[in-house]
């Protein structure tokens, strides 16, 4: 059966593949160097099709992968729910809705929100590709002002656009979605900056009332120390040949790192998280060293080895970072 990653990279290169290389790389160097700016503002403008495609080709896949992986961790939290709608405020051109699809494969409405039309435009045509699934052929694709009300829906994603927004816009962006979504998902890039714009909302969406679900085991205050660490975590992303002439890369692969949130207004009863690995687990010999979120509240250095056991051992040597971790005895 063919993934949903692989019908989302043969949709992309599909368009791609009708777009001059020249243009392509000159119209991702003005997006991006707009993009890795850091004063906070809106996103540079996408003016046209070939802006568009080009912004897809670019930032798509890895978008993609994180929100991917953001739900595969709130669908292992709850595994018995699905949503019966899903709004993706900020949307674009549909990474989200590509991401839900692939973790809740079952058709749903699915509305997508941005301001940008040809983002918009060309999510819609990604959406109609023959490789697209059934899920994402059935959303609607629909102009938006940030600030506007929004639908109510089961789950609310909102991905990589906090980061363009003004702090008094962040705020209300997120009291907007807490009430609109049963669900909310946020996700922006794994930065310092990044990290404590998810760390705001984070707040703001336990003083609404919502449950943490992940990445933290606990509903209590992130117990990080800003300016010392920052909670992130990182996805592979596999690259076309297209993919990598667009980025000019080489290698056949890049890693996004992101920060994310998923919060729920009445989940149903799940007990306690476990402790969650939040840095990539180091190997030495005859040791795994795991940097834990503990469901206290609390953060832990832990080393585990063969003394813990067997069966410990190789648990902690097959974790990986951002994967739920069960803490052995002794």
């Amino acid at each position: 059966m063919t993934s949903t990653s692989d019908q989302l990279r043969a949709s992309l290169e599909g368009l791609l593949a009708g777009l001059p290389p020249r243009g392509a790389a000159g119209a991702v160097e003005r997006l991006m160097a707009g993009y890795r700016g850091t004063t906070p503002g809106p996103a540079p403008e996408l003016r046209d099709r070939s802006d568009a495609v080009a912004y897809a080709a670019y930032r798509m896949p890895a978008t993609f992968e994180a929100v991917s992986a953001a739900l595969a961790a709130f669908a292992a939290r709850l595994p018995d729910w699905t949503p019966a709608s899903h709004l993706d405020l900020g949307g674009g051109t549909g990474a989200a809705t590509w991401a839900a699809t692939r973790v809740w494969p079952t058709e749903r409405p699915t509305l997508v929100l941005d301001r940008a039309g040809p983002a918009l435009d060309l999510g819609r045509e990604l959406a109609g590709a023959p490789a697209a699934p059934a899920a994402v052929r059935a959303a609607e694709w629909r102009r938006h002002a940030i600030g506007a009300e929004l639908p109510t829906a089961e789950l609310v994603t909102v991905s990589y656009v906090l980061g363009e927004l003004p702090e008094a816009q962040r705020e209300a962006t997120v009291a907007a979605v807490a009430a609109a979504g049963r669900a909310v998902v946020l996700v922006e890039p794994g930065t310092p900056d990044g990290y404590l714009r998810v760390r705001a909302a984070r707040d703001q969406l336990l003083a609404a009332g919502l449950t943490v679900l992940a990445p933290c085991p606990h509903g209590a205050s992130c117990p990080l120390t800003v300016g010392e660490d920052w909670c992130h975590f990182g996805t592979r992303v596999n690259r076309s040949a297209l993919h990598r002439r667009v980025k000019g890369g080489e290698l056949p692969y890049e890693d996004e790192k992101f920060s994310y949130v998923v919060a729920f207004s009445d989940p149903p009863a799940v007990g306690g998280g476990e402790p969650r690995v939040i840095r990539r687990p180091r190997q030495r010999k005859g040791q795994v060293l795991l940097d834990l979120c503990l469901p206290d509240g609390t953060t832990e250095a832990r080393t585990v080895t063969k003394r813990h056991g067997a069966g410990a051992y190789r648990l902690a040597r097959d974790t990986a970072w951002g994967d739920p971790y069960a803490l052995p005895g002794g």
